[in-house]
């Protein structure tokens, strides 16, 4: 801002001095006319007429323009005499502040935040504690299927009483054997078709269906007629 004051006054000066110079030029113009003022001539007395006019315009630029300098010089004296003063008001402000900033990351009752954190401790703890004895008591959900087979013998012949106490002497933790019939297949041959449950974590599918196809003097072959879980 300051700086666009100086150039502003330095214009100001150089358009005063221009007017200053046109000034005096045209009172040197005057004292040639006036040389000649016992010539009675029209067209002298007219120059002489406008050069008195362009000298008192001009004298008026130049008095507007003193004015003006004088302004600008007083308001930039102005300015630069209230920065320094701005600047020591400001100061203490900036160093309060400065305070009050470095006082927030101090606790001053700091014990508080500790009993409150160790609190907040406990109570989480103990509420873990509650959770974890809740759930060890919250009985465990098991995973099981309930599995159809249809167990197909060799021919006609086949015994299947005998077929199916062999399968169901296949024994293991999480096998439950249910309800078997005979269905009939084809020219007087059954298939037997029976149910069971399985824990599916224990037991699987191929494991049983080949347990049972272990039975060769009975059993051709194992499919499975239905399967869903429980």
């Amino acid at each position: 801002m300051s700086t666009l004051i100086h150039e502003k006054i330095w214009l100001d000066k150089t358009v005063y001095h221009d007017a200053e110079r046109d000034y005096y030029e045209s009172l040197s113009k005057m004292d040639s006319v006036a040389s000649l003022a016992g010539v009675p001539n029209t067209e002298l007395t007219n120059k002489v007429s406008n050069l008195e006019k362009e000298n008192s315009e001009l004298k008026k630029t130049m008095d507007d323009l003193r004015k003006l300098v004088i302004s600008l010089q007083a308001r930039v004296e102005t300015l630069e005499s209230t920065k320094p003063s701005q600047a020591k008001a400001e100061a203490p402000k900036a160093a309060v502040k400065e305070a009050e900033d470095s006082d927030d990351g101090v606790d001053l009752f700091g014990s508080d935040d500790e009993e409150e954190s160790a609190e907040a401790a406990r109570i989480r703890e103990e509420r873990l504690a509650a959770y974890n004895a809740k759930k060890s008591k919250k009985p465990v959900l098991i995973a099981k299927s309930n599995i159809i087979l249809d167990v197909k013998p060799w021919d006609d012949e086949t015994d299947m009483k005998a077929l199916e106490e062999a399968v169901r002497n296949i024994t293991s933790d999480g096998l439950l054997w249910g309800a078997a019939k005979l269905v009939p297949l084809a020219y007087g041959i059954h298939k037997l078709q029976i149910s069971c449950v399985v824990e599916d974590d224990k037991v699987s599918v191929d494991w049983l269906t080949e347990e049972i196809e272990k039975n060769e003097d009975f059993v051709q072959s194992v499919d499975i007629a239905a399967f869903n879980k429980v």
